[in-house]
């Protein structure tokens, strides 16, 4: 990997020791598309407790049943190995919009029941930016509970997870939050989070970036989609993409080792979250790290990148 050793390194000041790669389970829940078979996520999950090194499963309270599949998996191995990490994320009820103290209460709990832990090592709040600052905020608000969580022992860590990057900074700002989650918008096309990413290193933050491929569109090349997150790429975004995967198969390296390494080899992130639904999956997520990326080509990427009204924000 361009610069950053694929060993496992500190996670900010948290204690904890997070590897390159972290990985993501949102698509382990049921489902329609591509999602992960029940044997298929064990299969992998044997394989990387049996391999005795450090790694991380990534879910939430709103991620299906991916917290079941682990917590059953865990309690027929007699528990959670000491090199794995699960962090999880404390959601708003989808329902009904609610997202108060209560409500993130009774997500650890949820949670706590799924993965069959008595307390959680991580836990995120989850896109924050779907209630007010206000609401978040007040004495019987979700930030508090989850703080009290963390004095009572019920959480060990606690972070911040979500999207827009101005509301995100705010709450790193509190100085309440030791990790911080950003997706989206640290990628090839993409720097909304420089500055998000900056004030969380300086404060000691663990940090991790997720959806390096932007959902899809960095993912290959020619592209498979024509969408960038969570809606359809803007043509300057698209015609980046276009000309960052023609420069990589000049090189003859996918794009995806390209869009990978370029949030792995930023210093101020320490692992990187990938959708990773079967042990072949981790193969070719790992083979990426080791692909060799020429200056050159990120020489292009800089040169081609969209204008920053374009960027997710």
């Amino acid at each position: 990997m361009s610069g950053r050793s694929e060993a496992a390194r500190p996670f900010g000041a948290t204690g904890l020791q997070v590897p390159p790669i972290t990985i993501g389970t949102a698509r382990w829940r049921d489902g329609t598309g591509r999602v992960a078979r029940a044997a298929h996520t064990d299969a992998l999950l044997t394989s990387l407790t049996d391999a005795d090194q450090p790694f991380v499963l990534d879910t939430a309270n709103s991620y299906g049943n991916s917290e079941q599949r682990i917590g059953d998996f865990y309690a027929s191995r007699g528990g959670v190995p000491g090199h794995a990490l699960i962090q999880t994320k404390a959601d708003r009820d989808f329902a009904t919009g609610d997202f108060s103290g209560a409500r993130m209460r009774q997500s650890l709990q949820e949670s706590c029941d799924r993965l069959r832990l008595p307390a959680l090592p991580m836990v995120y709040i989850h896109d924050p930016e779907n209630t007010s600052w206000d609401q978040a905020m007040a004495a019987d608000g979700p930030v508090g509970a989850l703080i009290e969580a963390r004095e009572e022992g019920l959480i060990e860590h606690l972070g911040l997870s979500g999207g827009t990057v101005d509301v995100m900074e705010r709450y790193v700002r509190t100085g309440h939050f030791e990790a911080l989650v950003t997706h989206m918008r640290w990628t090839l096309v993409d720097r909304s989070a420089d500055a998000l990413l900056s004030a969380a290193h300086e404060r000691g933050m663990g940090i991790m970036n997720a959806a390096p491929y932007g959902g899809g569109l960095l993912a290959q090349y020619p592209a498979a989609t024509s969408r960038y997150a969570y809606g359809e790429a803007a043509p300057e975004v698209a015609a980046a993409a276009d000309s960052i995967g023609r420069a990589c198969a000049d090189h003859d390296i996918p794009i995806a080792a390209a869009a990978l390494q370029f949030s792995a080899r930023d210093d101020r992130i320490d692992s990187t979250i990938v959708g990773v639904l079967e042990q072949n999956d981790w193969n070719a997520t790992s083979e990426l790290l080791r692909v060799a990326v020429p200056q050159s080509l990120w020489d292009t990427v800089e040169a081609v990148l969209p204008p920053a009204s374009l960027w997710q924000r």
